[in-house]
């Protein structure tokens, strides 16, 4: 029996390099599912031989025009952010997206009103989200979140040497 909420989609996983490590961009022809930097190394540790943009690994033959957006997208961030701006971003097609639910609404708002180089705090974020005191809750959804660029936007990340990076180069 299918369960709510669980996805029918014939996923396709490209990998990029960029100068956070190794990318792995997953989705279907709905959208884009996950955006996941395997950070096995620190920037401080990374050879001089990282790439100062970001490289497809990966053939992009046979797979989804979102994913090729996708692509597009953090080809451009990498290498010219101040173009973002005018890219469409690709449509996202994942569970957590889906519904009705808290976590839903933060992690839409959190997308489409949070721009790249700003940060919000959990407290800022539960207000956008339509309930200020579910501040908590929000931290919950973002442990959900398949999208580490909009969690870099947040004002408290676990993982602060990617944040530190967006922000700077948000900017």
């Amino acid at each position: 029996m299918k369960k709510q909420g669980e996805s029918q989609c014939t996923q396709k996983t490209i990998s990029l390099l960029s100068p956070l490590g190794t990318i792995q961009v997953s989705g279907c022809e709905n959208g884009v599912h996950t955006i996941q930097i395997l950070m096995d190394v620190a920037p401080a540790e990374r050879s001089s031989g990282a790439p100062l943009s970001c490289v497809v690994n990966d053939s992009l033959a046979e797979t989804s025009p979102e994913l090729q957006r996708c692509v597009e997208w953090l080809q451009a961030y990498f290498s010219e952010p101040q173009t973002t701006g005018s890219l469409p971003l690709p449509a996202f097609h994942h569970p957590a997206l889906q519904g009705d639910s808290f976590t839903s609404r933060v992690l839409q708002v959190l997308l489409r009103d949070v721009t790249f180089g700003k940060t919000v705090s959990y407290k800022r974020l539960a207000e956008m989200a339509g309930n200020p005191r579910a501040v908590r809750a929000v931290g919950g959804a973002m442990r959900k979140n398949p999208f580490p660029n909009s969690c870099a936007r947040l004002e408290f990340s676990s993982k602060m040497h990617f944040k530190k990076f967006s922000l700077m180069h948000d900017m």
